[in-house]
């Protein structure tokens, strides 16, 4: 989400941040969005117990007064309904830790080193009601080490998901939706 921010925040970008919003009071990126001036918002999920439409109605309000026009998902773990999607459908974008298809859900990196692979890295794609579905927009990969850990790779992949997201963000702003493919 910084490197979001901080992208948006240089000549030639088409995207403005308005506000970031998190489920988690306790989320770093709020005081990193505050430092930068841009305004910041929590809908916890937890008073919600598990009804995702009221959680999501919620977000929906605290959102309308800054009108977005595309929401950025960054390390947003919940998984959002086919009507809250539908809603946002060709606006709203999110990054995952993995090749996708590849790995769609959690523990991509100990998944991918599980199963032996080569090659790693993340995909941005437009969100959908299906988990980590939806048109791929961009994907960096890199080489998975000899020795490495799921740790050391995650590590190594949230360094190309620094390059890689707001390189898609800024095309995607412009109109741009041609997938951008970057090596690590």
């Amino acid at each position: 989400m910084v490197a979001l921010l901080d992208d948006m925040s240089r000549d030639g970008h088409r995207g403005e941040p308005c506000v970031v919003l998190s489920n988690d009071a306790d989320a770093g990126g709020l005081e990193r969005a505050r430092e930068r001036g841009v305004p910041t918002i929590v809908v916890d999920h937890r008073p919600f117990a598990g009804d995702r439409t009221a959680f999501e109605d919620a977000i929906s309000v605290a959102l309308a007064p800054y009108a977005p026009d595309l929401i950025c998902l960054a390390g947003f773990m919940r998984k959002l309904t086919g009507d809250f999607t539908e809603k946002w459908a060709g606006r709203m974008i999110n990054i995952h830790p993995s090749l996708l298809p590849k790995y769609r859900g959690l523990h991509t990196h100990a998944r991918a080193l599980l199963a032996g692979d080569r090659l790693h890295g993340c995909t941005v794609h437009e969100v959908t009601a299906a988990l980590d579905d939806g048109p791929i927009l961009g994907q960096a990969t890199l080489r998975v080490l000899q020795g490495d850990t799921p740790e050391t790779l995650a590590a190594r992949v949230l360094e190309q998901e620094h390059r890689l997201y707001p390189a898609v963000l800024r095309r995607f702003a412009a109109g741009d939706r041609t997938p951008l493919f970057l090596n690590g």
